[in-house]
């Protein structure tokens, strides 16, 4: 497979650079990182995590980020594209959790506020070293502010209680207890189209790396989709290609097979791409 032509390149985080079991990225992963950016490749964070629990890594920084599954995306000099949660359907949303007892959370990008907590949303969060902020004012903020994703602990039968009587929202979700609900018509996959046009890049100039169901779209928005060996069997399904486990550094091994960088330790010179 050749990536001759490729000129950006989307990374979800948990699970793809960020091993879940240890939270955090190997050294080799971030040297690729490091690496690509200085080959000029646009790179790009493609995550379900809000703006401001973006990791932030040593010696390196993305040039974009999709960020609540591709509903927010952004670079450093402005907004690319918005797709908020109408209130309508935000307020729906937290009612129909609260009849299966499942307390939510809610992101605006500067914030997080949660109306109760139990395991599974603990848990979730902590994948993220985050903890569930319970706010006083959390129906104020549903009422006022721009809702990007709600999330909650839930499992697949809990999905349709969850959408009961929704608009336009759907469950972007990575871990099998918890969900991200976000507009019906965005996810990363749209995300990604307007990050294209907004580069002037056609879809076989993109690559990308995810491993779970919410990469989906993802894989399918760009020209070579990679999955993770450690990737759902869904994921894979639908991938062009499959690199190693997050654990034994897939990216990086992908993309010295693939001649995007250099074998790391080598003095090989490589030309910036165009």
């Amino acid at each position: 497979m050749s990536l001759e032509n490729i000129k950006i390149i989307f990374f979800d985080i948990d699970g793809t650079l960020i091993d879940i079991h240890s939270k955090k990225i190997s050294k080799r992963t971030l040297e690729t990182l490091i690496r690509l950016k200085e080959r000029n490749f646009i790179l790009c964070l493609s995550t379900g995590r809000a703006p401001l629990t973006v990791p932030r890594f040593e010696g390196w920084e993305p040039d974009v980020y999709l960020t609540f599954n591709g509903s927010y995306c952004y670079n450093r000099q402005q907004v690319i594209y918005k797709n908020p949660i109408s209130t309508e359907d935000a307020k729906l949303i937290v009612k129909n959790a609260a009849s299966i007892n499942r307390p939510v959370s809610a992101a605006t990008p500067k914030r997080l506020a949660a109306n109760g907590k139990d395991d599974d949303l603990v848990k979730y969060f902590a994948l993220a070293k985050l903890d569930v902020d319970v706010s006083n004012d959390f129906d104020k903020m549903i009422e006022n502010d721009e809702i990007y994703q709600i999330m909650s602990g839930g499992i697949e039968r809990e999905y349709p209680a969850f959408l009961r009587d929704v608009k336009n929202a759907k469950i972007a979700a990575w871990w099998d207890r918890a969900v991200d609900i976000i507009p019906a018509d965005s996810g990363k996959g749209v995300g990604i189209k307007h990050v294209l046009a907004h580069y002037h890049l056609k879809k076989e100039e993109a690559l990308a790396f995810g491993d779970g169901n919410n990469d989906i779209e993802m894989l399918q928005a760009v020209g070579t989709g990679v999955a993770m060996e450690n990737g759902s069997n869904e994921l894979k399904a639908v991938a062009d290609d499959i690199c190693g486990h997050v654990a034994e550094d897939g990216v990086y091994h992908y993309c010295v097979e693939h001649g995007l960088i250099a074998e790391i330790g080598s003095n090989r010179r490589q030309s910036n791409c165009s």
